[in-house]
């Protein structure tokens, strides 16, 4: 928290600010420290340039579709914030005081662009810690990293492993390695539990949610990996469900959303590329279901919200879906 009032010092102070990573981390703070540093320009107070530089196609890239990242790019930039997607950093020094980072864009590989700014965030994601397991003898999962646990978070006798150092089995979507907030503190639970005898294995889906700027909220649960085929079905049209902040369990308020019609359905699988929607409004409401073998194994819900019970049941059920139109009706996405 220290750290976050130290950078609404800077950004109040007017200095520039550019963000390394396009995931949740560097997503929301692009949005808030450019909203910020907008309304300080509105009131006359100093205000500096926010940039967002990424690796990936588009923000949040690893969980949205390519279409949908790339049309939440476009919501940052709202946002006030410069996004740079698609960009290999090569290198970072300092040079009269500021930071001159360089990079790379692949379709001119052999220019090397500059952004010079006064403070650099990086925010590319974490390892977990697993030294403990050279010295214990516990396996590491090598491909998702990991201590490697089973159903019952047990990495051998008498020890177990909670949160997102565990790499364990989904009775339902198998082996996984979560890093959220509702994660860490059910598996903590159980891992407690089984430790004085209990047994139970660990079915809980976890759920996890991002707000990027006012008028994107969405909450998500299971396996929402975006090399996955998803289908889509979104309510358009314009309407005013702005999902406030959520508290430390995830609970979240919603506001009455205005008649929305003209409902579509999209299905593609991450290989193939979407054409980027010129309307802005194409993608403001509506559920994403991520497949396997024509079985629900992960839901977001964008801009709907209060729903994840919901997806949760589907998940659990694992029964083949074929009709997605039937299935989004569910979560009332033309509610009135």
């Amino acid at each position: 928290i220290d750290d976050f009032f130290t950078l609404k010092n800077i950004v109040d102070s007017g200095a520039n600010v550019a963000i390394v990573g396009g995931g949740f981390l560097g997503s929301e703070l692009a949005c808030a420290l450019a909203y910020r540093s907008k309304e300080n320009a509105k009131n006359g107070k100093p205000s500096g340039k926010i940039i967002q530089l990424m690796f990936e196609k588009g923000n949040i890239s690893k969980v949205l579709p390519e279409y949908l990242s790339k049309w939440t790019s476009d919501r940052v930039r709202e946002e006030g914030a410069e996004v740079v997607t698609n960009i290999e950093l090569v290198d970072a020094s300092l040079q009269e005081g500021k930071i001159s980072l360089s990079y790379i864009d692949p379709k001119e590989p052999r220019k090397t662009s500059y952004v010079t700014t006064d403070h650099v965030i990086v925010a590319v994601g974490i390892e977990p810690n697993t030294d403990l397991a050279e010295s214990a003898g516990l396996e590491i999962d090598p491909d998702q990293g990991g201590f490697l646990v089973n159903a019952e978070l047990q990495a051998r006798h008498n020890i177990w492993v909670a949160g997102d150092a565990a790499s364990f089995y989904d009775i339902k979507l198998g082996r996984r390695r979560v890093e959220h907030y509702d994660h860490a503190i059910v598996s903590g639970k159980l891992a407690g539990e089984n430790m004085t005898g209990a047994h139970n294995p660990y079915w809980h889906q976890s759920m996890f949610w991002s707000d990027l700027g006012p008028n994107i909220g969405f909450e998500a649960i299971g396996l929402t990996d975006s090399g996955l085929q998803t289908v889509a079905v979104y309510a358009k049209g314009k309407f005013n469900d702005e999902g406030q902040k959520g508290d430390s369990d995830g609970n979240r308020e919603q506001k009455d959303a205005v008649p929305i019609s003209n409902s579509n359905v999209l299905k593609e699988k991450t290989s193939e590329t979407r054409p980027t929607t010129d309307n802005k409004n194409a993608y403001n409401k509506g559920v994403v279901f991520y497949l396997k073998d024509n079985r629900v194994v992960g839901v977001v819900l964008w801009n709907i919200f209060n729903r994840i019970p919901i997806a949760r049941k589907i998940i659990k059920d694992q029964q083949v879906i074929t009709d997605f139109q039937e299935l989004a009706k569910l979560f009332n996405i033309h509610q009135d």
